[in-house]
């Protein structure tokens, strides 16, 4: 299928690259819609793998790239079901969601972040299954989960771990804290800062170039460079369903659930 549109993204593919666009207003929260899109994709990508060389993924909305998962329908789930069916629910969802993430990284595809805005969360997980980093100036990373009582659940200490220093999954992980473009560039997170506004474009030139060369030997190079840590995504998973049980948990989706701020995402 070299065209999809869902609810939550599209994507279609000319010239040798696949671009892959998020569309969940307002901030592309990863929830059950988005998961489902994503799923389509990787199904897809068989197909659209054996048509192209690269993969762009990015954000057709403003705020962001995006600002993680969808705390509302969590806290939802919860609410709207026993402690042991939403326990149930919520190992699900991580499973799916990891199987998919796991297809994106291992893809035979180059695969390229345009990032601008929030890349917060589960979506900052989202762009760390890519082989690079464009970042807008603009943009901002943070994995804000340590507020709720938990620790980020789609895959993004292991591969942060396997990307940068650990004195910067550290920091990143235990204060919250946001760091820019620069600051990504710097500690190896980002490949490329961009201009305001131009990460897409720069995204599209790196693609071009990657489109250049021999699939299989660009396919043989990444699995040599970039193992999947299957094992402790896997750990990572059973982590978070434990801190998930806990009531402090509850405390801090509600705190979100209920924030009148116009961005309660924000650190």
């Amino acid at each position: 299928m070299d065209e999809f549109k869902g609810k939550s993204l599209s994507w279609s593919v000319a010239d040798g690259i696949v671009e892959l666009a998020l569309d969940r207003a307002p901030a592309n929260e990863i929830g059950l819609a988005m998961l489902d899109d994503l799923e389509r994709f990787a199904a897809a990508l068989p197909e659209l793998e054996s048509k192209a060389s690269a993969l762009i993924l990015y954000s057709k909305q403003s705020a962001g790239f995006s600002a993680g998962a969808d705390l509302r329908e969590l806290f939802a789930l919860v609410q709207e079901t026993d402690a042991g069916s939403a326990a149930k629910g919520v190992r699900e969802f991580l499973e799916r969601i990891h199987a998919v993430l796991n297809r994106l990284d291992m893809s035979t595809l180059t695969t390229i972040a345009a990032v601008h805005g929030v890349c917060f969360g589960g979506g900052f997980e989202l762009a760390l299954t890519c082989d690079l980093i464009v970042a807008d100036k603009m943009a901002r990373f943070c994995f804000p989960e340590l507020r709720l009582g938990l620790i980020p659940g789609f895959g993004g200490i292991p591969r942060l771990k396997r990307d940068v220093g650990n004195g910067v999954v550290r920091d990143l992980l235990l204060t919250g804290r946001s760091i820019n473009a620069t600051k990504a560039l710097a500690i190896g997170l980002a490949s490329q800062v961009a201009a305001e506004g131009e990460a897409l474009r720069v995204a599209r030139a790196t693609a071009a170039q990657v489109t250049k060369f021999d699939r299989a030997t660009a396919a043989a190079a990444k699995r040599f460079i970039k193992p999947l840590p299957a094992e402790e995504l896997r750990h990572e998973i059973d982590i978070f369903c434990n801190l998930f049980a806990q009531p402090t948990v509850m405390q801090g989706l509600r705190k979100f659930v209920e924030a009148t701020g116009a961005h309660p995402y924000l650190p």
